[in-house]
């Protein structure tokens, strides 16, 4: 049975987001599925007939030649019937939460429901644009795709639904992060004034569902020989640095125990990644959580929290913790650091666990759900 697909692709752009990865990883490869007859891409309202113009940096914009030129030379009436023709005649996947509404009995991604659990996290634009769009874009969806069983049952819980119209796609760790020698990663570190299984890691937003304040408070009451040997970094987006974050990282900063990096060139996060000597992900709440996958893949030791879909997409390889135990949570944190026979044992699983992630098996499952509905 061959199909013919449209893959809504807004979610590209030079810096990409979790889910703008995922777009461009089914995007590179939906087109070279036996299955698939013609693939179209699709963007607020235009056709793009490269999606790789989207990922270039340029001012202003994407140039206007990475869309159809014949959209701008129609009236709006004609490009509506034209687009009406084609939308039917093709299986729509929204990968971004939504479906336009020619997008009748398509696919959506949903990724997490934090818009919902945790709207405080998430700017007022879009708050607005799912109160308006979501559940639309639910009643005109044939199936739902989620990261994790996890995420699948809550959203099927969540939206009321029959449980089989929605399907767990697991995400994965680009072949970027593996494990690396010191001498190959040594001359990047050396940039940020570290060495190689000198710091631990966590990337992460600081909000309040990462449990940042949380780590700090547990990293601070380590014995100041390990937290000295291993202070802690901390790269993402600042999210809100709230005021006891903020004090807890000036003063670790002044003892010398944690760094606050802030955003990492793409170029060089999978070096620090495979120079931790311990990666730590105390958030409460995830849909995938590509950053445990990412170390693991990286031959890093992970710490995680006991929540959410975390414990299922570490699959047994992570040191599971509460993170507002804060006591409990440090004395996890230093066996983590000092058990050499847990780290060795977690190098070894989390790897194990990681390479049973790949974009491609993402693509395949996702043919799967597109087969279904055709």
């Amino acid at each position: 049975m061959s199909l013919r697909l449209i893959l809504s692709v807004e979610a590209l752009e030079p810096r990409l987001s979790g889910i703008g990865r995922y777009s461009w990883e089914l995007a590179q490869r939906l087109p070279l599925m036996d299955d698939v007859e013609k693939i179209r891409f699709y963007r607020n309202g235009e056709w793009i007939v490269d999606p790789a113009s989207l990922l270039v940096d340029r001012a202003g914009g994407p140039r206007r030649h990475i869309v159809y030129r014949w959209l701008r030379k129609h009236s709006k009436w004609a490009r509506n019937v034209r687009d009406a023709s084609v939308m039917r005649s093709h299986l729509f996947h929204g990968p971004n939460y939504f479906l336009p509404p020619r997008g009748e009995g398509g696919v959506i991604t949903v990724h997490d429901l934090s818009i919902f659990r945790y709207p405080e996290t998430h700017p007022a634009a879009r708050l607005r644009q799912f109160e308006r769009y979501f559940r639309l874009s639910v009643e005109r969806a044939a199936h739902i795709i989620t990261d994790t069983e996890t995420t699948r049952a809550e959203v099927a819980s969540f939206l009321a639904i029959d449980p089989a119209m929605v399907t767990a796609v697991p995400l994965a760790a680009s072949p970027d992060f593996h494990p690396r020698t010191d001498a190959a990663i040594a001359p990047t570190l050396a940039r940020y004034d570290l060495m190689p299984q000198g710091y631990a890691l966590c990337v992460s937003t600081v909000e309040p569902r990462k449990r940042i304040a949380e780590l700090l408070f547990a990293w601070e009451k380590l014995p100041p020989s390990v937290r000295n040997r291993w202070p802690l970094m901390v790269t993402g987006g600042a999210g809100w640095l709230s005021d006891v974050v903020k004090e807890r990282m000036i003063k670790g900063a002044r003892e010398g125990w944690v760094r606050y990096l802030g955003f990492v060139p793409d170029a060089d996060l999978p070096l620090l990644y495979a120079g931790a000597a311990l990666f730590v992900y105390p958030s409460v709440y995830e849909g995938f959580g590509l950053p445990p996958v990412e170390a693991m893949a990286s031959g890093v030791p992970v710490v995680v929290a006991d929540a959410s879909c975390l414990p299922e997409v570490t699959g047994g390889a992570a040191m599971l913790v509460a993170p507002e135990d804060i006591d409990a949570f440090a004395s996890r944190l230093e066996q983590a650091l000092v058990d050499d026979g847990w780290r060795e044992q977690a190098r070894t699983a989390g790897l194990r666990v990681a390479s049973g992630y790949s974009w491609d098996r993402c693509a395949r499952e996702t043919m799967d759900v597109y087969r279904k509905l055709r």
